[in-house]
């Protein structure tokens, strides 16, 4: 049976501070949660239903703690609990730009919506991009909404929190790495030249990118608009930051 120290504790990890403050994050559902047992990423604690714990192998140096379902319900952050919460450290990544050489990079300025970060890095996975670079204004990645619509992606891509400007800047001096802008007055992807290496940068849901990184861009693209193909007036006004990173991911892969 949950203590009511335990519920508190894990429901305090719902807010960023308390994720800084522990260096810990949730993870919830039978299908996240085996992903990163099997991951680098460090499981300190389960909270799991009895037919989960019994299905699973799970190292001794995790603490476990079978409950029911009405108990998971009162720590879990979904709408309908699902057989287990974990919780996770947060794991720390030091950005060496030897990394990044020959690699396509994302560099997200103000995702502010937790399910398209968490898609974003789902996309990032699918198309074998390692790395992402996220603004400081970024919603955090180990925000739970994050964790849950990344599916376990998160435990496979590594997540910058760094000055943008600064980092970019220091990619401007490298014409090997191409910056990349998704911008609506840039040049159509389908028909400019890709590189396979280089950095994308994908900016806020309904602002874009911001003037300042703007600055800093080398190639501006855009995905065209087909909407003039549909009979009545009117047209898209815009796409989704998670549907034009995976339009841009898939073009330059198909290159």
């Amino acid at each position: 049976m949950l203590s009511k120290n335990q519920i508190k504790f894990v429901n305090s990890l719902k807010q960023k501070k308390f994720r800084e403050e522990h260096n810990l994050f949730i993870a919830e559902g039978a299908k996240i949660v085996p992903e990163l047992l099997n991951s680098p990423i460090v499981v300190k604690q389960l909270f799991a239903t009895s037919e989960f714990l019994r299905s699973h192998s799970i190292s001794n140096l995790i603490e476990r703690y079978e409950i029911k379902e009405s108990e998971l319900e009162r720590i879990s952050a979904l709408s309908s609990a699902n057989e287990v919460l974990a919780v996770c450290e947060i794991p720390k990544y030091e950005l060496n730009s030897d990394d990044l050489k020959g690699k396509l990079t994302l560099v997200l300025d103000d995702i502010k919506d937790p399910g398209n970060l968490g898609t974003i890095i789902r996309i990032a996975d699918w198309f074998g991009i390692e790395n992402i670079v996220c603004s400081h204004e970024t919603v955090d990645s180990f925000n739970p909404k994050v964790v849950q619509a990344s599916m376990g992606s998160i435990s496979r891509i590594k997540v910058y929190d760094l000055d943008l400007i600064e980092f970019l800047q220091q990619k401007t001096t490298n014409p090997q790495q191409p910056i990349y802008g998704a911008l609506l007055e840039g040049n159509n992807i389908y028909s400019e030249k890709l590189s396979a290496e280089g950095l994308i940068v994908i900016g806020n849901e309904s602002k874009g990118i911001s003037e300042e990184i703007q600055k800093l861009i080398t190639n501006k693209i855009s995905i065209p608009s087909f909407s003039h193909y549909k009979s009545g007036s009117g047209e898209a006004e815009s796409l989704n930051a998670a549907i034009a990173t995976s339009i841009i991911c898939s073009e330059f892969r198909r290159r």
